[in-house]
């Protein structure tokens, strides 16, 4: 049989996305994700075998193999969706605070209450003794003033998010000193230069 020949009985043999969902092998996947991300996973199955078959990559495959593998590429793409992207890994780094590897380790007690707040309603931003709309950065102000002597404090995400409010709001429109190799970046996306600009300071290199 002739390339072409065979190409064309291989793209013959690619079952169609109602044959993939009707198989019996895609009865417990059903009961398990939504229908239209189930028929996109095998539009995508079949589409990748397609393009396979007409790139050559199956050219020693037999038509009756193709059901198969397309069945085989519909499955995995299901299931890759239905696992979980993130997992638990050993961090052999030396690195304690780690910030690819999720950073601070919860202590059960705080993965407790995490859990207990995150299962139902909470007064996140609701003031119980006023009855009325409260702010979230309360919950921790007093206790931060009491452990710093801050006057004042509030909470964010994650430090360049702290940097900007600190500079938006003691530097706005003022001169900030920074050393030339403290120009980094955090976190691969955010460099020190845009945080200060979004802060509305100026930066000024010193050092080297």
């Amino acid at each position: 049989m002739s390339s072409k020949a065979n190409s064309s009985a291989l793209l013959q043999a690619i079952p169609s996305v109602e044959a993939l969902l009707s198989a019996d092998d895609a009865a417990d996947l059903a009961g398990r994700i939504d229908r239209r991300i189930l028929t996109a996973c095998a539009r995508e199955a079949t589409a990748s075998v397609r393009q396979a078959v007409l790139a050559g990559k199956f050219g020693k495959m037999a038509p009756e193999q193709v059901p198969a593998r397309v069945q085989a590429a519909f499955r995995s793409r299901v299931m890759r969706l239905l696992q979980p992207s993130m997992r638990k890994v050993i961090n052999c780094t030396g690195v304690v605070l780690h910030t690819g590897l999720g950073r601070a380790v919860l202590s059960p007690l705080a993965v407790a209450r995490v859990a207990e707040m995150g299962s139902g309603y909470c007064n996140l931003e609701f003031d119980l003794p006023s009855g009325r709309r409260g702010d979230r950065t309360t919950h921790v102000e007093d206790l931060l003033c009491m452990l710093t002597g801050a006057e004042a404090a509030c909470v964010v995400n994650n430090n360049a998010a702290a940097v900007l409010i600190a500079l938006n709001s003691l530097a706005n429109r003022k001169e900030v000193v920074i050393s030339r190799g403290e120009l980094i970046e955090i976190g691969g996306s955010f460099r020190i230069p845009d945080v200060m600009a979004k802060g509305g300071a100026k930066m000024v290199e010193v050092g080297t």
